[in-house]
């Protein structure tokens, strides 16, 4: 009987949410790149803090998970430490956009973003924030451009992509990349998306839905129930050069750590990351094993290196209660004792 008044209520509770919004901190755009918008947060008090903060997200998803709403927001905690918060979002990519590769986003559009911050600060190196993909690409920059990068701090960011317990590395193994990008040219954000959901089929296709029913007479919970929904499912198209690459030298070839990675003409050498690390995983990832994340410390070449666990999962670290009491205040406080 519980479970249908339930039900009935989620009728009623449907029609009042409405369509959830996202993104609850202002912002302005301040240097554009193609598709490509660096945004600049605009928190409620001057910031204190002279080194400016880049956020780079991944690309297979939109970047507003950092920034979701006012009690689950990354972005708005670092303001309100007072730092000056920065954003670049990769837009959504379309069939102009074939051809770019990973020298174009991490030479190109990130580096243009990095000294844009350099000229609008008049600072020599900002401090970078890389998340997932992004962390990964935060590292090759910070690797190519080391004079640039005061602090790199990285989250649930892949390194080792051969580590025994990645599921989604050894569906790479023996993917035809090359006819795949060659076929289809952008590659889908739907069938990225169906790739994810398929690492944990129960958990993510019936579980969830099962357990909406438990909250369907709280609108609040609707509400934050379907703003995840609308994320997990807003997903780019990737262009088709740039997935080649990542797929063929990241996941299949691991040149990450084992070398022979070139970005451009440039090879990336992990061991000119020089300058402070802070590198956060999280422990119940299943898109990144902790220990894919933990392979930096072994490759990286800062002696000012530093680790952090959380305990919860790859999209757990942003949002959750958790996350909100322990990752905010832990980078504000690693970075205060590395910057002016």
């Amino acid at each position: 009987m519980r479970w249908q008044q339930q039900l009935v209520a989620g009728l009623r509770t449907l029609r009042e949410v409405g369509e959830p919004d996202y993104g609850c901190t202002p912002r302005e755009a301040v240097h554009e790149d193609g598709k490509a918008v660096l945004y600049r947060f605009v928190g409620e008090r001057a910031p204190s803090r002279r080194t400016p903060l880049l956020i780079c997200y991944a690309l297979v998803n939109r970047p507003y998970m950092v920034d979701l709403q006012e009690d689950r927001s990354i972005v708005r905690a670092l303001l309100e430490a007072g730092h000056e918060v920065y954003l670049v979002d990769w837009g959504y990519p379309d069939g102009s956009d074939r051809f770019m590769s990973l020298d174009d986003y991490i030479n190109g559009v990130l580096d243009g973003c990095v000294d844009a911050l350099r000229r609008r600060h008049g600072v020599d190196a900002i401090n970078l924030l890389g998340v997932c993909q992004g962390g990964a690409f935060s590292l090759c920059h910070a690797a190519l451009h080391p004079t640039k990068i005061r602090n790199l701090v990285t989250m649930v960011t892949p390194v080792d992509f051969h580590t025994p317990d990645n599921m989604l590395s050894h569906w790479c193994q023996d993917l035809d990349v090359d006819r795949m990008v060659d076929t289809l040219g952008n590659i889908p954000g739907e069938w990225m998306n169906l790739c994810y959901l398929a690492l944990k089929p129960y958990r993510l296709n019936a579980q969830k839905y099962l357990g909406l029913i438990d909250v369907l007479d709280k609108p609040k919970e609707v509400e934050n129930f379907l703003r995840m929904e609308k994320w997990i499912f807003d997903s780019p198209d990737q262009a088709g050069e740039a997935f080649r690459q990542f797929v063929r030298d990241f996941y299949q070839g691991n040149r990450l750590v084992r070398g022979g990675l070139c970005i451009g003409d440039r090879e990336v050498d992990l061991r000119r990351v020089t300058m402070p690390v802070l590198n956060i995983y999280a422990e119940q990832d299943h898109l990144v094993p902790p220990s894919a994340s933990r392979a930096l410390a072994g490759v990286v070449g800062s002696k000012d290196y530093t680790e952090l666990s959380f305990r919860g999962g790859h999209i757990g670290i942003y949002v959750s209660a958790r996350a909100q009491r322990e990752v905010p205040p832990a980078i504000d406080r690693w970075l205060a004792s590395r910057s002016d």
